[in-house]
């Protein structure tokens, strides 16, 4: 098994492609991440300028984002429609601030009445019970958008103390790794699942040629041998890719930060990459494995796969009905919907990795026993 896996590795090590497939990952993930290494704090004097809207659903804090309070977060939502009423509905400021009272009145009475955020509302603040004042709107003034509004209020631009408080305050606990590690491995295992769909079909498409699948047949090797060998020998391959863009982005968030006295520490790189991304590699190297030894060719895997990643990949809808990423059953990409500070993996995360893990296990011992049945004694 040893040689075997010797010999696919220095396979990779000798073909040009693997080493173009590697820098195309290393040149793909810094280009998502870079804006992440820009996070510091701001200096007296400092702000970040852009022409983006003052408030927004979603926003990084290297943009000059910070979420909003429930206060806030009101204050900007009743702001909105004010500017709606008066430009769109040709109110004066007067007759919109009457609009936007009486709305606030009859959405707290329904409100008190069991319309809140726990049976299927989403709460304001002060006891206004957000959805009951947007349909209010919606039915007397036909104004519709407003719950959108009220999305986009969830960040504003903040100012040069707001900026500064909201990175020591989330760096207090946690080290900057923690955080930029998720982003890495975010897209680190995009780029890295894209990477093993195409190099890791050459792995078995020497062997499942007609004479050479026969006569390996009559070889000595066991099937657990030749299978592990094999297997081993694609694993190893992304194992080193991956050890790559894992020193590569330790050194470059090191060196991003180090003015800022941030924390970055290799191990939050290296648990990050273990736990959401290697699974993916072992399922995506068994099921090359698997495929090649049925059809004894691996390109049936090839479209297979990239429809695995399009599954993958896939938004859904919540309890709430809010479209977003949540992570589906068996998945090979692990994302991070969320800003920096707030990205987190989806539900039950560990779980699936866990049973990623096995169901590999599952297609290894399978594709054993494929290549037992096949062998000429």
């Amino acid at each position: 098994m040893l040689s075997i896996l010797e010999r696919e590795v220095k396979n990779y090590l000798k073909n040009p492609l693997f080493w173009i497939g590697a820098l195309i990952v290393v040149l793909g993930v810094f280009q998502n991440v870079r804006p992440y290494l820009g996070i510091h704090y701001l200096a007296e004097g400092e702000e970040i300028v852009n022409d983006y809207p003052d408030s927004f659903r979603s926003a990084e804090v290297y943009e000059g984002y910070v979420p909003s309070t429930e206060e806030q977060r009101m204050e900007l939502w009743r702001e909105k429609i004010r500017d709606t009423l008066i430009t769109a509905f040709e109110m004066d400021m007067a007759e919109a601030d009457a609009v936007i009272e009486e709305m606030t009145e009859r959405s707290m009475l329904d409100g008190a009445s069991g319309i809140t955020a726990d049976s299927g509302g989403t709460g304001g603040g002060n006891g206004m019970d957000i959805p009951a004042a947007c349909e209010y709107l919606e039915k007397e003034y036909r104004f519709y958008g407003a719950y959108s509004s009220y999305v986009d209020s969830a960040y504003h631009k903040g100012t040069r103390e707001e900026i500064n408080a909201y990175i020591a305050d989330n760096l207090q606990d946690k080290t900057f790794s923690y955080y930029f590690s998720r982003k890495f491995a975010d897209f680190a295992g995009l780029f890295m699942v894209l990477f093993a769909s195409v190099m890791l079909s050459a792995l078995f498409f020497q062997d499942t040629r007609k004479n050479t699948y026969e006569l390996l047949h009559t070889k000595p090797v066991s099937a657990a041998g030749y299978v592990g060998g094999k297997i081993g020998g694609g694993f190893a391959g992304c194992l080193m890719v991956l050890a790559i863009l894992n020193l590569v982005f330790w050194l470059l968030c090191s060196m991003a930060v180090k003015d800022s006295g941030f924390q970055v520490r290799l191990s939050d790189f290296l648990w990050a990459a273990c736990l959401y991304i290697l699974p993916s590699m072992l399922m995506i190297v068994s099921v090359y494995s698997l495929v090649s030894l049925l059809f004894k060719s691996p390109l049936p895997a090839v479209p297979f796969l990239f429809l695995y990643i399009v599954y993958s990949n896939m938004g859904s809808r919540n309890e709430q009905g809010i479209y977003g990423y949540y992570g589906r059953p068996l998945a090979i990409m692990v994302r991070f919907p969320g800003d920096f500070f707030d990205a987190s993996p989806p539900p039950m995360v560990l779980l699936n990795q866990g049973f990623l893990v096995l169901a590999s296990i599952g297609i290894i011992l399978v594709s054993i026993q494929v290549w037992k049945r096949r062998r000429v004694y």
